[in-house]
């Protein structure tokens, strides 16, 4: 049994240095995602989150162009996107009498088409696929840095807004008769979104970011009703899955981070089963209560 686990586990973890770099680049991602995930579920805004992973691409197709594979360029030209999208249809909300989303929905549809255009004209011989999916067994030393900042950017941000985004999330028309910075929490939440969108997308790629990021919370909350234990198992969530589709992916030759995504869905599929809190069998054979 020793063996087995030292042959399938351990070995292949940490005989190979890409291998450390994928474990402990997804970890640090696991630690600020998820978190911001939570949020976006309670917000109702999960397909913002989604919208915004698109938008980031041009950002990011931009600084590579400039600077080749520059941590530092790809990182600002994604972060210089996502926020500029996030403006724009603020902006055009505000403007028409169109919604957030509707605007969102259409600065994202356009940011992703001329991301791709941009990485299909560039002659670069870049592959798309590397900027949708991403290879998280290529990530560099560097990239682990950024990550390991941008987890503490992420978990400051939210630590300096938690309690008005808490209330701007449940109730934002009280929040906005006691205080005026509804709009800044907003946009702060926002800002930290379009960050740990550009580090997932660093680790495995634009289309699979925005899964390290909203699954784990939405299935945390088959598992309790409590906010801070939703967030803790989250992140746990998001760490198993992390350490499970690596290795999936090391032993079956497949890409880690859609390895990572799939572990994730089917967690997913456990916790809306098996879930404590709503979950489908509990509901089914849980005592019903009659009120008279």
């Amino acid at each position: 049994m020793w063996n087995l686990i030292i042959d399938n586990i351990w070995t292949p973890l940490f005989s190979y240095d890409f291998m450390k770099r994928a474990l402990a680049s997804l970890f640090i991602l696991s630690l600020s995602a998820p978190v911001i995930g939570v949020f976006l579920s309670l917000r109702k805004l999960s397909l913002s989150g989604d919208a915004l992973s698109h938008a980031i691409l041009p950002g990011a197709a931009i600084g590579f162009l400039l600077k080749g594979l520059s941590v530092v360029a790809m990182t600002i030209g994604g972060i210089v996107a996502g926020t500029l999208v996030i403006f724009m249809s603020a902006l055009f909300s505000r403007l028409s009498r169109n919604t957030e989303d509707s605007s969102l929905a259409v600065f994202y549809l356009t940011s992703l088409a001329l991301g791709v255009l941009i990485i299909s004209l560039s002659g670069s011989g870049v592959d798309l696929l590397s900027f949708l999916f991403g290879s998280v067994f290529t990530i560099s030393g560097d990239t682990v840095i950024f990550l390991g900042i941008n987890a503490v950017l992420t978990l400051t941000i939210m630590a300096i807004i938690l309690r008005p985004l808490i209330i701007d999330s449940v109730d934002p028309l009280y929040l906005a008769s006691v205080s005026r910075s509804g709009p800044y929490v907003h946009f702060a939440f926002m800002f930290a979104v379009v960050m740990n969108l550009v580090a997932g997308f660093e680790a495995i790629g634009t289309l699979m970011a925005v899964g390290m990021m909203v699954i784990p919370g939405i299935s945390a909350r088959f598992w309790s009703l409590r906010l801070g234990n939703i967030i803790l198992f989250s992140i746990a969530i998001a760490a198993i899955a992390s350490l499970a589709g690596l290795l999936l992916s090391f032993h079956l030759n497949i890409p880690g981070g859609p390895a990572v995504i799939l572990i994730l869905g089917g967690i997913y599929l456990v916790s809306f089963l098996f879930g404590i809190r709503n979950g489908l069998v509990f509901k089914l054979f849980s005592p019903k209560h009659y009120e008279s």
